[in-house]
């Protein structure tokens, strides 16, 4: 980082919660906290969202509305890798770069083999990194990205990830036409894409928002089952990552403007908080988690949005406006995933999930 780390790391509240977290989750003794020295920037955005979602409350933020869950394609799955070609591509202008200027691109999405993403890359034409993190996706290529970036193999690094709320549950759970009845603990695939440009940290790029850290995520499993509870599943992998953000990188929770988790909805999140108030940190109102934000009640989509382009196209929308005017200094960004495969869950195997998080500091704050 281009300046010293502001708080100490309490040594009680490591031990003092030593111990009280049941395997096979636990709290690696290894080195997580990963410092980019030379401050990668996010230079271009876009994100893409269907018709549902343009009707929530951040509808005006999101830079394309799609009206046709479709888009004119003959399956939901085109309408995908159309979707998500949009989005990198809307990326790339709004970074002022072309195509022939990105050095790497790191993309995943949510269908078996990435589909996605693969597909998408190959008429994209750039060399391609495959990652697969659930709704974790964004984060770590986020992650893999500013590494990439940092240690100065590439200088433009496109992070991507989309999600379909046909294609996905067509895939995890039932087709559509099947009509089943959907628990009240659901939550809804959002239908959307997004994409961030990452790049090198030079004197013409100073005004963009910086990537200081970065979190891989551990593992994570309490032994959920159930392929519909998706933010019970991932929400103790999402205290995994918070708490070693608030123990080990020097900053409180206090210091940040906003710490977000997607995907956990409403009962995912409550989980969350309870699991953070008995490791002692009370998880205050700079916290919020993307589901809840996504969907009105009025929608009727039970505990809120999921799926990798849910937090996506809330970060490179909402939350990197106001990070790039300044009204957010320093942002934590844990997406999580839940791990498990079309056929796991339905052989007896629970889920497992995992949470990677960034920190993201605007260029008018977050230094000392």
């Amino acid at each position: 980082m281009e300046s010293e780390i502001k708080h100490t790391i309490p040594k009680s509240r490591t031990e003092e919660n030593a111990g009280i977290f049941p395997s096979p989750t636990y709290f690696s003794p290894r080195q997580r906290v990963m410092r980019f020295f030379n401050t990668p920037r996010i230079v271009g955005r876009m994100s893409v969202v269907g018709e549902k979602e343009s009707k929530g409350p951040l509808g005006k933020y999101f830079h394309k509305c799609e009206t046709d869950d479709k888009l004119g394609e003959k399956t939901f799955e085109r309408a995908e890798i159309r979707m998500f070609d949009t989005a990198v591509r809307g990326a790339i202008r709004d970074a002022k770069l072309g195509i022939e200027d990105i050095d790497l691109m790191v993309s995943g999405d949510l269908l078996n083999q990435m589909t996605t993403s693969s597909y998408a890359a190959r008429d994209i034409g750039v060399p391609h990194i495959g990652v697969y993190g659930a709704c974790s996706t964004m984060t770590e290529s986020l992650l893999v990205a500013a590494t990439m970036v940092d240690g100065g193999y590439y200088k433009n690094v496109l992070c991507a990830t989309c999600s379909h709320f046909a294609t996905a549950e067509r895939q995890f759970r039932f087709p559509l036409e099947y009509g089943c009845q959907r628990p009240p603990y659901a939550q809804w695939t959002v239908t959307g894409a997004a994409a961030s440009v990452v790049s090198a940290n030079t004197e013409a790029v100073k005004r963009f928002p910086k990537i200081v850290m970065a979190i891989p995520g551990i593992i994570t499993d309490f032994g959920t089952n159930d392929l519909n509870n998706m933010g019970a599943a991932m929400a103790p992998a999402a205290m995994n990552t918070m708490f070693t953000l608030v123990t080990e990188t020097g900053y409180s929770e206090d210091d940040f403007d906003l710490i977000i988790t997607g995907d956990l909805g409403k009962l995912g999140s409550d989980i969350l908080r309870d699991l953070m108030r008995k490791s002692g940190i009370k998880l205050g109102q700079n916290y919020i988690d993307c589901g809840n934000m996504i969907y009105d009640v009025y929608q009727k989509c039970y505990q809120g949005g999921s799926g990798c382009a849910c937090s996506a196209t809330i970060f490179n929308s909402f939350i990197m406006d106001k990070l790039c005017s300044g009204e957010y200094k320093r942002v934590a960004y844990l997406a999580t995933g839940a791990l498990m495969s079309t056929q796991s869950c339905y052989q007896g195997e629970t889920i497992p999930c995992i949470s990677h998080a960034v920190i993201v500091e605007s260029p008018y704050g977050g230094e000392e």
